[in-house]
């Protein structure tokens, strides 16, 4: 079995690694190839091909960083103020080379292979606000209207967050709606949804409130997968991120919802 580290995290002394298992050897197409193979694909087949770019390694170096994201929260019964860190991508999912890479969009199901080979999750509402508040780089969303769930809307809509960013570098937030976790999600009446949320404007408003009327194979342009490091850094130890959200106290450091019990697609 292959093995490559995909995401390298630095944090203090500790260095922990979150690897794709099961890579295979290939030569790596850039983000601007993929698009053009891509052209006429529908969702399942994106998908596919998106998972075998990815399990191949073929991500931009850049996205193998992890950024710190710090939270806190109050105790209520002790009145103390926990701090905790948890560790994101700079950017959302993108395949290709540094010097030519592209932000794609894939179903939640498709995320969450990804997310459970990298030892990952994908973010809450609330994580997605504080995501926000983090970032260096705020664009303006750019809503499109015409054929949203087309491969080519999806690359022009890349290209025209390229154009916003000018080459900054750093953690940048406000230009998708993320796909979530979120506790409506398995109380809603309707089976198999997804839930999206973010897309946020200048005023860290967002165009897209927590939203569960997609079915799971839905994804358009505007859609983009934040992936999580799984390992919160609370109090000098490493807490699984399903431990916190399972804790009455510690939950609020990752979730906002009355019901924080959805982990995963």
């Amino acid at each position: 079995m292959f093995r490559i580290y995909l995401l390298l995290l630095f944090f203090s002394a500790c260095k922990p690694a979150i690897e794709i298992r099961g890579v295979k050897k290939k030569d790596r197409i850039s983000g601007s190839e993929f698009y053009k193979q891509a052209i006429a694909m529908k969702w399942a087949a994106r998908d596919s091909f998106v998972l075998g770019e990815v399990f191949a390694g073929n991500i931009p170096g850049f996205l193998k960083k992890l950024v710190p994201v710090k939270v806190t929260v109050t105790d209520s019964v002790t009145g103390k103020m926990i701090k905790a860190t948890f560790f994101v991508t700079p950017d959302y999912l993108c395949i290709g080379t540094d010097a030519d890479w592209a932000r794609v969009n894939i179903t939640p199901v498709a995320a969450q292979r990804i997310a459970d080979s990298t030892g990952c999750f994908l973010p809450t509402r609330k994580m997605v606000d504080d995501i926000y508040r983090a970032a260096r780089i705020k664009p303006e969303p750019v809503p499109m209207y015409a054929f949203r769930d087309s491969t080519p809307t999806m690359w022009q809509h890349h290209l025209i967050i390229e154009g916003q960013r000018k080459g900054k570098k750093g953690l940048i937030a406000g230009i998708k709606k993320d796909v979530v976790i979120s506790g409506k999600i398995s109380r809603d009446v309707k089976p198999g949804r997804e839930a999206i949320y973010g897309w946020h404007k200048q005023d860290a408003k967002p165009i897209q409130p927590l939203y569960t009327g997609h079915i799971y194979w839905w994804v358009d342009y505007s859609q983009g997968i934040r992936l999580i490091y799984r390992k919160i850094k609370m109090n000098g130890k490493w807490v699984d991120y399903t431990d916190v959200l399972k804790n009455p106290v510690l939950k609020k450091l990752l979730c906002d919802e009355e019901y924080c019990d959805f982990y995963r697609y």
